[in-house]
């Protein structure tokens, strides 16, 4: 799992009482019965939260910031679009340079106006080794990033970085602001100030965060005047809340979802995403590293049975981070499920069956724990499910649950049911999930996989813009997660929504991993209208 998909997830509360306290917040928008007038506000229930809102540690880097904009936008395509930038960039020098015009009139919330100055300060900020960014790696490609007046942004990159205009949805932070305060600690971490369609009212950790409408967005205002966002960590609950009223939309597993099919009130949004769970194989656990018991896993597991039974058909078989439907996975690396070759591998290699049936080899036992979030009944399902399937082939799992700051210390040696995946260019997730120098590197590449040909691989796959090039590249990669899978890929899935049928405007992207905060049918909830109020904004 990468830093961005496990670090959004790190800072969740897990008291249920907070929980529950926020998924019932009031509605000020809504009536009791839910019918009425017209609605200036919504509800949602998400799972986690941030644990910092400045875009200088992270927050806003994959776009649909409510409080911050990029100098480019995904649409509902993921197509990129002009945003904070008046149109896409001009590309030249074979690549290495990308100059941006501005949009004119741009002000923060705080009225201040918004210049080149701001762009470049954030992104110097980024690439400062005293900023505590995790992603930082993210713009490795990086040389210089210059104003040329207030109103135009040069970047010069060290090679040509073919997914750089993507990096550019980067949320874009005010220098007037942020510059007086420490990078890592100030106020701004809590208190952002942005040019985003909606300005940050409240945040109680652990509970929700708040919004109002910014009247002066330069793409005219939301007519969702208020948004709040409850954090609600137990499916169970967000479910409940839902179905109570308490909520205008939430995410949910799919056994969750289905049990709204008949409310005619409410409307099932289904996203594509590259979102998987895996299960990483420490490096350092002497069965886990062990190349045989990868790849016996790596068979045993029953992922088909996990996408019918556990997704519920929402979704599909992984065995890498590339989903088999992008035009980046490499055909030919699909495991099949084979039991008996699982125990022929493993037989080879000296495992041999112990007297309770689990195997030993010079004295160790196939045995390791693996962790799960607490609450999270989807992990908790593919834990169960994985641990069984190893179990045919002689390999003892103990499941257990924790919160992040339990596991995170464990998981040197520690197995952990992860998840992770990033839309677009095969950079974004792989980097950060398989590059050796990572490893240890907070939750990058949390397996502490080490494998050479992958990092030279991954290395050539960043630092040329030909797409045979790059396609060869990200292909080496999979084919050499085949023969040493530090990971266990389990399956992709797709993210479900249930939403109050009252509105007009909502819909999916292909997403990340995350999902709640800047994903969802409400990425674009300042595009939402009352139904009957007129078409949404594009």
């Amino acid at each position: 799992m990468t830093a961005r998909s496990i670090r959004n997830a790190a800072a969740t509360v897990l008291a249920g009482s907070l929980a529950l306290t926020a998924a019932a917040c009031s509605n000020p928008g809504s009536t009791a019965d839910g019918a009425g007038g017209p609605k200036d506000s919504a509800v949602v229930g998400i799972a986690y939260e941030p644990d910092s809102l400045s875009p200088l540690l992270g927050y806003g880097k994959d776009g649909n910031s409510k409080i911050f904009d990029g100098l480019l936008a995904f649409d509902a395509d993921m197509r990129l679009k002009p945003a904070l930038a008046r149109e896409l960039p001009h590309v030249s020098d074979g690549g290495l340079t990308y100059t941006y015009d501005l949009r004119d009139g741009v002000t923060f919330s705080d009225g201040a106006p918004f210049t080149a100055k701001d762009v470049v300060f954030t992104y110097r900020t980024i690439l400062d080794p005293k900023t505590n960014n995790p992603s930082r790696t993210e713009l490795d490609a990086l040389k210089s990033v210059e104003a040329v007046g207030d109103d135009t942004v040069v970047f010069r990159l060290k090679y040509p970085y073919a997914p750089f205009a993507q990096r550019t949805v980067h949320a874009i932070a005010p220098e007037h602001v942020a510059a007086k305060q420490d990078v890592n600690t100030g106020a701004f971490t809590t208190k952002p100030i942005g040019t985003g369609p909606y300005v940050l009212t409240g945040w109680s950790k652990g509970e929700k965060l708040t919004f109002k409408a910014n009247p002066a967005y330069w793409n005219g205002a939301p007519q969702v005047k208020k948004f709040t966002m409850a954090i609600i960590k137990d499916d169970d609950v967000r479910a409940t809340r839902l179905r109570a009223g308490d909520l205008d939309g939430a995410v949910l597993p799919p056994n969750l979802a289905a049990g709204f099919k008949t409310d005619k009130g409410k409307k099932t949004w289904t996203a594509k995403t590259y979102d998987y769970r895996t299960v990483t194989l420490p490096t350092h656990n002497e069965v886990t590293g062990d190349t045989a018991v990868r790849r016996a896993l790596d068979l045993a597991v029953d992922r088909k049975t996990m996408v019918d039974k556990i997704l519920e058909g929402a979704g599909k078989p992984a065995y890498g981070p590339v989903p088999t439907d992008s035009p980046w996975f490499t055909e030919g690396t699909e495991r099949r499920h084979d039991l008996a070759g699982a125990r022929k591998i493993l037989d080879e290699a000296g495992w041999k069956p112990g007297p309770d049936g689990v195997r030993v080899k010079d004295g160790v036992r196939a045995a390791f724990p693996l962790w799960y979030l607490s609450g999270d009944k989807l992990r908790q399902d593919h834990a169960l499910a994985y641990a069984s399937d190893a179990k045919k082939a002689g390999i003892d799992i103990k499941t257990q649950a924790g919160t992040w700051e339990v596991i995170e210390p464990r998981m040197k040696t520690d197995a952990v049911l992860a998840g992770g995946g990033s839309p677009g260019d095969p950079d974004f997730d792989q980097y950060l999930l398989l590059k050796s120098s990572l490893g240890g590197d907070g939750f990058n590449n949390m397996a502490r996989y080490d494998n050479k040909t992958v990092d030279k691989a991954l290395e050539d796959g960043r630092r040329t813009d030909d797409p045979a090039e790059r396609h060869a590249a990200y292909d080496t990669v999979q084919r050499e997660l085949v023969k040493n899978p530090g990971y266990t890929f389990l399956t992709h899935i797709d993210h479900l929504y249930v939403v109050n049928d009252s509105w007009d405007g909502p819909s999916t992207q292909t997403e990340p991993h995350d999902h709640g905060l800047a994903a969802g049918p409400w990425w674009n909830v300042e595009s939402w209208k009352p139904k009957g109020a007129g078409a949404a904004r594009k």
